[in-house]
């Protein structure tokens, strides 16, 4: 029997110190201190050696090979983990929001250190998951312990344009039922409130609380009709905010600035605001052919070359309009012989727009004015403004707030005005009619910040095969700033 080699104390020495400068380093960046009861387990594994860590290796049978690959798996997930929470993560485009920009079907590299990595709200998880277990259909992670907001120091902050990935802010409330999940649960609510609402919907001679009180009675029609509804709609839960779903938008409104929406263009600060190069809007498109030769293999390849993708033509067959960049609506002008007449869809309801408790008369296309909130700013308060900052005040900055004949009640105390905690943003898509974006639910906390895709790093066509022409190669490892 060969006799075990001894271990070299000065090797294990210096890699002992050299992972604890690295160690201590995280922590600093990180400023989290607790990451110090590590230390004695880090010493362990160099130096004494008290703690067997790979028991297995000396048994007999299966259990060295059983052990070994159980080791190698839990020593992925965690590296996963970890490097998904500081570092960066996979995201896949799941929508045609930010069309023709970023296509569903693009997967980004999603850096966090862009604007800083959060400490988790939620840190006991299970990795690769958002909020819910495949196949079982479980949460994937415990609620206990909650740790309160904190970012990490980051390369920068959120600019005017950024492409960013952020938490859901409205996914703070859900209903369990899975064909619901994707659903603003307060719009939900207003939406059942309102069929089983009886009194007047003419709300335009009611004063600012009587229309309070008035989406109040709907809200809470509606509330009860989800709760009472378990069958179609399951359970009402809430999720932390690392565990809501990821959106992605780009940010066109920063803290402090005013924002307006004229005839769809944005405007900040009263300046119009640079459009992005593949902005789309809804066009009304009235074919000079039968719709299903549109849609035939016939044009394949002037659908392929001009982006319109069969989302968009199920739109068209369905409801006679399709989104379209200025460059694509040109095209189909310029083609008499497939279509008689493209024209700017000027249709837009006022219904459904945040804030859903106030009767505002905005609409998608003409929207605002409204101030994004800035962190130490202070804001007079009043019953006319209210319904636009009382869920930052109330849900994110986690007051209790009540409006009793038009006066405000903030924890309790009469209210004339309010000082905010965190930065908002406003985000909105670049597939401008067919984005569920700020102007639905509202702004975006800077503790809902996830990061800031970097690249393109894989795309496929959801409306073709890899193997017959799915693959966007063009768009393999393109930089996302590089799209304006």
């Amino acid at each position: 029997m060969k006799p075990q080699k001894q271990p070299n104390k000065k090797l294990q020495w210096a890699k002992f110190i050299i992972v604890l400068v690295l160690y201590l380093l995280f922590l600093y960046w990180l400023e989290s201190w607790l990451g110090l009861i590590v230390i004695p387990f880090i010493y362990d594994v160099y130096i004494t050696k008290k703690i067997k860590w790979q028991w297995w290796k000396n048994s007999e049978g299966l259990t060295p090979h059983i052990m070994s690959w159980v080791d190698a798996i839990v020593f992925a997930l965690v590296a996963v983990y970890f490097i998904n929470l500081f570092f960066f993560q996979n995201y896949v485009i799941p929508s045609s929001s930010l069309e023709k920009s970023l296509l569903t079907g693009d997967y980004l590299f999603v850096s966090k250190v862009s604007y800083g990595p959060r400490i988790p709200n939620t840190p006991l998880t299970m990795p690769l998951t958002q909020h819910t277990m495949p196949v079982i259909k479980t949460k994937s992670y415990i609620e206990w312990p909650q740790w309160d907001y904190k970012r990490a120091k980051g390369l920068g902050d959120v600019q005017l344009n950024d492409i960013v990935v952020f938490n859901y802010p409205a996914g703070d409330t859900i209903v369990s039922a899975e064909q619901y999940q994707a659903n603003d649960f307060y719009g939900l609510c207003m939406d059942f409130g309102m069929q089983q609402y009886e009194g007047s919907r003419d709300l335009g001679n009611l004063s600012p609380q009587q229309q309070r009180d008035v989406f109040q009675t709907v809200y809470n029609l509606g509330h009860s009709y989800i709760e009472q509804n378990p069958n179609e709609f399951g359970v009402i839960d809430s999720r932390p905010v690392d565990r809501r779903e990821n959106y992605v938008k780009r940010c066109v409104g920063l803290p402090g600035q005013t924002l307006q929406i004229k005839d769809r263009i944005i405007y900040l600060d009263g300046k119009p605001n640079k459009e992005p190069d593949n902005v789309q809007y809804t066009y009304k498109v009235q074919l000079a052919i039968p719709a299903m030769d549109f849609v035939s293999e016939q044009y394949d390849d002037f659908r392929k070359e001009n982006g319109i993708t069969n989302e968009d033509l199920n739109q068209l067959t369905q409801f006679g309009f399709m989104p379209l960049t200025k460059q694509t609506a040109a095209v189909l002008k310029g083609r008499k012989d497939i279509c008689k007449s493209v024209s700017i869809n000027t249709d837009a309801p006022t219904w459904g727009l945040y804030p859903l408790n106030k009767l505002t008369g905005w609409s998608r296309d003409n929207y605002g004015p409204i101030w994004i909130p800035k962190k130490g700013a202070k804001i007079d308060l009043s019953i006319d403004n209210i319904a636009l900052y009382e869920r930052c005040i109330k849900n994110y900055e986690g007051n209790e707030l009540e409006v009793n004949d038009s006066r405000i009640f903030i924890n309790g105390k009469e209210a004339k005005s309010y000082t905010f905690k965190l930065d908002y943003y406003w985000m909105m898509g670049d597939n401008r009619h067919n984005s569920a974006d700020s102007r639905y639910w509202g702004f975006v906390p800077e503790d809902h910040i996830v990061g800031k895709p970097i690249f393109i790093w894989f795309s496929s066509d959801p409306d073709r095969s890899l193997f017959s022409g799915g693959l966007r190669w063009h768009r393999l490892f393109r930089f996302v700033d590089n799209i304006k």
